[in-house]
């Protein structure tokens, strides 16, 4: 039965072919399957480029090898023998062959070293050991250099952006790579091969190469060269050294390639190259030092291993000449060789230890002489420098005893964009100092920083001079002269469309200039009063504390005030009182006080703002002297209005003041003291103020050695007095005697106040002493 059914299948199978044929498997899988068919397309397309490689390799190394022949054929060979590079211990003992696998492969090593610069740069750590691939001379010099204790002394904080680790770039796999990778690691082949007259070739074909390429750059690191390039820096040959400096000049830009460079021991050995007495070899090294030390890790490498005093001596080097210095250092070798220095000490003085070190290793004079010259080009890295170490006090004293502001103001006149920038910048961080923006008006440079304002196209300099100008008005006689050159107009009309690097400076000036009553008029006349307004409403904290004082300024005159209120500015200013930074919360309740003066209805403008009352009161509570004083200050405009000290009252004012009583900061004493004299002047407020034991903390207030304090204070006093309770307080803690010596006091108000406080006093002791006898 069952083979009968077999049978009966069998008839009905269908033998006959419906398909296609396949010549193979492969050729099958590849119709029936898309994925499939793609990768097979990839295999056999980077077959080709493999194969296409090699062929260009074969054509390449037939290239060089004709080209060192050829250059060889005239030397005689046992010269070569006898005088090969002397590596010595720096020998490379291995050759790296290129990778068809650089652009996916990723180097662990690089990303542990990394790792140890971010940690090194925020710790402070010990120097990082060396990859596996240094040579063993090269490990044992940096083994050294390790081992020596790390200095403790912490770098500047105004460090630049590029201290940050930057990304590893690498080419993504599926990219194409230009010849010139190839052919670039073909030649660092050649580097290694111990070989003088080879060697020099390979670097000198190198050059050819457009090196400022990222590609030809990473070619160089991938296969090893930065590794054959430093280790050349240890040779004999001057040839081979100055070949690799310049290479190693070109790719330094690289941020990568310069934390390469550090992990591989370069900065030593450069320093070391500093003291050749070849003055190419030291200008090449300078100038790889400057590009390599943009971040912090490779200025403390510079520091450690002396280099700030041998590039300090760099700047000397004229007086090594056979010609006297101030003749000699005009020469055009002498020059390069300094300009080269202070390039470097220029990259370096980002940090404060090595604006100390160049300090201490005379640079300073050294600085200023070179000052002098013509040369632009020496001029810019000089100016740069000083730029950057004006920001420390001891450098400030010692460029005023210098005489470097003068040379400074001379440069303002040059026609170098890039040198008035920095001469500009060099003022703005000296003028702190009094003494320097005399020096700074008496030499004539207020009125080519005034020109300068008309060339807004370098925002960079625009931002400079403008920041120099912010503060050289500090001083009033200054500001006088900026208005005879029409400065405050200039300023007014950048206020729109710029950076905020420049708008900061600019609201900065003529937060200065408006202290002035004739500039308030020219600003309110020029249409500057709406720029500031809108600036109002900005995140920026240093613009905000510039464009706040500035607003105060101007509301101190009335017609400017009625436009500040017609924008709103008053509201945006008493918004700004819940801004987190506290210099914009002091700086805004600064500008209300005149604000609150001189509006036409104070009183019915302040209660307009829902919750503004309380929000004043509770900075009461704040930790910031600065914050503290400023609203002391707004809450005695506040309190000239009985309904609004009213309001404050309920909010609990007098408790939060008179636990401000204790301090011994005198601008928060004469602020707090004429405070609580308002509030007096509501309800039982003075009976409140004894209570809180704010009134034996003001007698000790008569002891300063500021007059305002003490007419505040003898006015607080004097109204707390009307109180029988406070003068018994007064009297007890010695306030009489005190009070006497200010009745004799030029100051009137002192006067009245003292005299007026010693009578109430007075009338109590005799109210007593007839109670007593009756």
């Amino acid at each position: 039965m069952s083979q009968q059914g077999k049978t009966d299948e069998e008839e009905h199978i269908d033998y006959e072919r419906k398909g296609e044929v396949y010549k193979d498997l492969v050729t099958f899988l590849k119709e029936k399957s898309a994925k499939f068919s793609e990768n097979m397309s990839k295999q056999e397309i980077r077959i080709s480029e493999e194969q296409q490689k090699n062929q260009t390799d074969e054509v390449l190394k037939k290239e060089q090898t004709d080209v060192v022949h050829k250059a060889m054929s005239g030397i005689d060979k046992s010269k070569l023998e006898k005088n090969p590079v002397n590596f010595g211990k720096n020998q490379m003992t291995r050759r790296l062959e290129p990778s068809l696998n650089w652009r996916i492969t990723v180097n662990g090593k690089d990303r542990k070293s990394s790792v140890k610069d971010s940690q090194e740069e925020k710790h402070g750590g010990k120097l990082e050991k060396t990859r596996a691939s240094i040579s063993p001379g090269r490990t044992q010099l940096l083994r050294k250099s390790a081992d020596k204790a790390e200095e403790t002394i912490s770098e500047s904080s105004s460090e630049s952006e590029e201290d940050e680790e930057p990304p590893d770039h690498r080419q993504e796999a599926n990219a194409d790579l230009p010849s010139e990778y190839w052919q670039i690691q073909k030649l660092v082949k050649y580097l290694k091969g111990g070989n003088q007259t080879a060697t020099v070739i390979a670097l000198c074909s190198m050059r050819d190469f457009n090196l400022a390429q990222e590609t030809c750059q990473l070619a160089i690191r991938d296969v090893g060269g930065l590794e054959v390039l430093i280790n050349l820096l240890d040779t004999d040959e001057v040839k081979c050294k100055i070949g690799s400096l310049k290479i190693l000049k070109e790719i330094s830009h690289n941020p990568q390639i310069r934390r390469n460079i550090v992990d591989l021991g370069g900065l030593p050995i450069m320093v070391n190259i500093l003291s050749s007495p070849y003055k190419t070899l030291k200008c090449l090294a300078a100038e790889t030092i400057a590009n390599v030390a943009k971040f912090k890790r490779a200025r403390r490498v510079v520091r450690q291993h002396g280099g700030i005093t041998r590039l300090v001596a760099l700047l000397d080097c004229a007086q090594n000449s056979a010609e006297p210095a101030q003749s000699s250092v005009y020469e055009t070798r002498d020059v390069e060789v300094a300009r080269c220095g202070a390039l470097a000490l220029w990259s370096c003085s980002k940090s404060y230890s090595n604006k100390e070190a160049i300090r201490k290793a005379g640079g300073i004079p050294l600085l200023a002489r070179l000052l002098k010259t013509s040369h632009e080009n020496m001029l810019i890295p000089v100016v740069g420098t000083l730029q950057e170490c004006a920001s420390e006090e001891n450098y400030r004293a010692a460029i005023k005893a210098e005489r470097i502001i003068e040379n400074l103001v001379k440069n303002l006149n040059s026609q170098n964009e890039q040198l008035q920038e920095h001469c500009a910048m060099a003022i703005y961080q000296c003028a702190e100092d009094e003494e320097t923006r005399d020096l700074v008006r008496l030499h004539g440079g207020l009125k080519p920083l005034a020109s300068l304002l008309n060339n807004t196209d370098n925002k960079e300099r625009l931002a400079a001079v403008t920041g120099a100008i912010w503060k050289c008005s500090i001083s009033k006689e200054n500001v006088t002269k900026f208005r005879e050159y029409r400065a405050i107009e200039t300023l007014v009309g950048l206020l729109t469309d710029q950076p905020e690097e420049v708008l900061v400076n600019v609201v900065g000036a003529l937060g200065e200039c408006c202290q002035d009553y004739e500039n308030r008029v020219i600003v309110r006349k020029c249409g500057g009063i709406q720029p500031l307004v809108s600036l109002l409403v900005g995140i920026n904290q240093a613009l905000l504390v510039n464009v706040t004082k500035a607003v105060g300024a101007c509301a101190v005159e009335p017609e400017s005030m009625v436009i500040i209120d017609r924008l709103d500015g008053v509201r945006l200013l008493w918004s700004l009182l819940k801004n987190p930074h506290p210099d914009v919360k002091a700086s805004a309740a600064w500008a209300l006080c005149p604000c609150i003066q001189n509006a036409k209805d104070a009183g019915e403008m302040v209660r307009s703002f829902v919750g503004g009352l309380e929000l004043v009161v509770n900075l009461l509570k704040s930790d910031n002297k600065e914050v503290l004083s400023s609203v002391c200050a707004a809450i005695t405009n506040i309190a000239k209005d009985q309904e609004n000290l009213a309001v404050i009252t309920d909010h609990g004012v007098v408790p939060l003041l008179s636990k401000l009583a204790n301090t011994n900061n005198d601008k928060l004493r004469r602020h707090l003291a004429e405070a609580i004299s308002r509030c007096c002047m509501w309800g039982r407020n003075r009976v409140a103020f004894g209570e809180h034991k704010a009134v034996a903390p003001l007698v000790r207030y008569l002891k300063s050695s500021d007059t305002n304090v003490h007419r505040a204070t003898a006015q607080a006093l004097f109204q707390l007095s009307e109180d029988p309770d406070n003068c018994i307080t007064m009297h007890e803690n010695g306030a009489v005697k005190l009070l006497l010596d200010m009745v004799g006091s030029p100051d009137q108000e002192l006067q009245e106040a003292a005299a007026g406080c010693i009578s109430n006093i007075r009338r109590l002791a005799l109210a007593t002493e007839k109670a007593r006898y009756n």
